[in-house]
């Protein structure tokens, strides 16, 4: 399954930026390698603190202005540098912060279809959550338009969780997260999705 641009697609898009997100641009990216084909979309979830939702936490993460000291948990990952492609909060609204056509920084070692280093040739999509906790129908919604988007302007053939790609180092988005519901929003077949994912039908 890969579909490249066509003309309506195209007006979605202002280069590697969906028109349809709130941009937020991320210092957290680099280059992608030559030739890297960007396949995968790589899903996640993430809230700061774990658990609180609705601040602006996750966006001053990955633009590096986060207050160390302002919640006892962020002496975890002090000084943490990282970013994804995309954010979809609890409501379905979509922010983006980094350029597509770069390389965000979001799965760390991983691997996944026969390659390494994911953050080459893949795109981060978060979910503001809980790994292991459910999410809203409202993010459910805005991810499957932003697959559908995703897959016109690049040539996606595969759908993974970040615990799939970095099995026993990550855990998001967990057992909350809904693979049936997004293949039944994309009407993508199974083979683009983990063998793990539960509830993907296979005809």
């Amino acid at each position: 399954m890969t579909m490249r641009t066509e003309p309506a697609a195209a007006a979605l898009w202002d280069g590697g930026w969906y028109r349809f997100a709130r941009r937020h641009p991320s210092p957290n990216f680099g280059p992608r390698p030559a030739g890297a084909q960007v396949d995968l979309l790589v899903v996640h979830s993430i809230s700061l603190p774990p658990g609180v939702y609705g601040g602006n936490e996750v966006m001053e993460l990955f633009d590096n202005r986060l207050d160390w000291d302002a919640h006892p948990y962020f002496a975890q990952i002090r000084g943490l540098q990282v970013s994804a492609h995309f954010y979809i909060r609890r409501q379905g609204e979509l922010w983006q912060f980094v350029d597509c056509d770069q390389r965000a920084w979001h799965a760390g070692r991983s691997h996944w279809r026969g390659r390494d280093e994911c953050n080459d040739d893949s795109i981060g999509i978060e979910l503001e959550g809980l790994e292991g906790g459910p999410f809203e129908p409202a993010q459910y919604e805005t991810l499957a338009s932003l697959c559908t988007a995703l897959a016109h302007h690049y040539p996606i053939a595969y759908v993974a969780g970040h615990e799939h790609v970095a099995p026993g180092r990550k855990q998001d988005p967990g057992p909350g997260f809904d693979w049936a519901a997004l293949q039944q929003s994309t009407g993508w077949p199974a083979r683009v999705f983990p063998a793990q994912a539960t509830g993907i039908r296979q005809d």
